[in-house]
């Protein structure tokens, strides 16, 4: 990375502009920008759930993740560019597969919880859908790769079945959604 970050503080957005990877400069409320700190903020939800004691297969597959979204948080940053394929959609359906295979099937709603790893899984899903609706909302204004989108949407559901896995390894069982009739 020979250099690329050689100064953090160039005050340049003290206006309240920001730069983009292609030069240009953009208010920091543009939609692009809140669909790239979302992005950001899921990562980093992410990265504190890979602080927790995980499986290794869980752990690298968010490791991956990662890697994916600071590519899409790239290609959010530079207007035109594609960072994201197919591909990148059908690895995150074969894994969810994967995942969704080793678990019983749900027949109630499930409280986000259990342990804490899975309660850290469940923050990530709740930060990876505000990032697609800031990614729909971008797309409304904007052109926007589709698989990007598309990709947030399948990450939900994957962090979803990541949390419920992330307790069957813990020992602890899910916790069910009383309705408020069970709760008399």
């Amino acid at each position: 990375m020979a250099n690329r970050l050689s100064v953090i503080a160039t005050r340049t957005g003290d206006d309240g502009t920001t730069g983009l990877g292609d030069g240009s400069r953009t208010p920091k409320d543009a939609p692009r920008i809140a669909a790239i700190g979302d992005v950001d903020e899921l990562n980093s939800v992410i990265g504190v759930l890979l602080t927790e004691d995980l499986p290794a297969e869980i752990s690298a597959d968010l490791l991956a993740i990662q890697h994916d979204l600071f590519d899409m948080g790239a290609e959010l940053c530079i207007p035109g560019h594609t960072a994201l394929t197919d591909d990148h959609i059908a690895r995150l359906d074969a894994r969810l597969a994967h995942y969704n295979a080793a678990l019983p099937p749900l027949r109630e709603f499930i409280l986000p919880g259990g342990s804490r790893g899975s309660a850290q899984a469940h923050m990530a899903r709740t930060v990876c859908r505000r990032a697609e609706r800031a990614v729909v909302a971008l797309a409304r204004v904007e052109p926007v790769n589709p698989p990007v989108r598309q990709y947030l949407n399948r990450l939900s559901d994957l962090m979803f079945v990541l949390a419920r896995c992330i307790n069957q390894h813990a020992g602890q069982k899910d916790t069910f959604w009383a309705g408020a009739q069970a709760r008399k």
